[in-house]
């Protein structure tokens, strides 16, 4: 648990430094530590609230956070991500899409790192039919793996141009926070885990200091490229490392 803990403070600090919650590469953590199937999704997205809380508190008292953007993605994301958090899927259906999940997210942070930095954009306006149809997209996803989903949402914001870096990131951090309170609710209808949740009380201390110490580095010392840069090849790693584990 000490290990695991610790990684999962790494975690917590690298993606919570660019507005995430770690979701995903908490999941394949647990899975190489073989912890029991049915309990980490709910571990996952509770480590998430966790993280991103302090996240989208600063940001929004920042003011970096465009509300108008957000909630037709959250109207699709919403009940999508409780619908695929009732899911039951195979553990090896599970594993591969998660490779999958991991593998996409990597490589969409990476050829997207330079926009974190990129305050001169020309902002183009998104059609809230095509933001609801993405939102329910990734929301379902989430749902089912046990993510935030703002991983994916951050940089598809940034391919589309559709706000300012600053905002994107508040975003991504807000649909990762109200998803993976839908998703943990989905989650529960299936198994009764509370009891064993508390038994990885260490996990939850490591992402809040974790998440506390990211958000202080995005702040005051590293520019978000560079921590977006970082975060792409930790989690290309893990999908990896992942691989290694399903195919190999």
């Amino acid at each position: 648990m000490i290990i695991l803990s610790i990684l999962f403070l790494i975690t917590a600090i690298l993606y919570s430094s660019v507005g995430f919650g770690g979701g995903s590469t908490y999941l394949a953590l647990l899975l190489i530590w073989d912890i029991p199937y049915y309990i980490f999704p709910i571990l996952a997205l509770v480590c998430n609230v966790i993280v991103v809380s302090g996240n989208s508190f600063n940001y929004i008292r920042a003011g970096n956070h465009n509300l108008k953007l957000l909630i037709p993605f959250l109207i699709g994301s919403v009940p999508f991500a409780f619908i695929g958090g009732t899911l039951k899927i195979e553990k090896e259906f599970f594993e591969i899409i998660l490779f999958i999940v991991l593998t996409v997210a990597g490589i969409l942070l990476l050829i997207n790192n330079k926009s974190y930095d990129d305050q001169k954009i020309l902002i183009k306006k998104l059609q809230s039919f095509v933001s609801f149809l993405i939102g329910s997209f990734l929301g379902l996803i989430s749902g089912i793996v046990g993510i935030g989903g703002g991983i994916f949402l951050s940089p598809i914001l940034f391919l589309l141009k559709a706000d300012k870096p600053k905002n994107i990131i508040t975003s991504a951090s807000l649909f990762i926070l109200i998803n993976s309170l839908s998703g943990i609710f989905g989650h529960l209808t299936k198994e009764n885990v509370f009891n064993e949740i508390l038994y990885y009380w260490p996990l939850f201390l490591s992402v809040l200091i974790g998440g506390l110490f990211g958000n202080y580095l995005s702040l005051k010392i590293f520019s978000n490229r560079a921590l977006a840069l970082l975060t792409s090849l930790l989690v290309i790693f893990v999908a990896i490392r992942m691989a290694l584990k399903i195919f190999i």
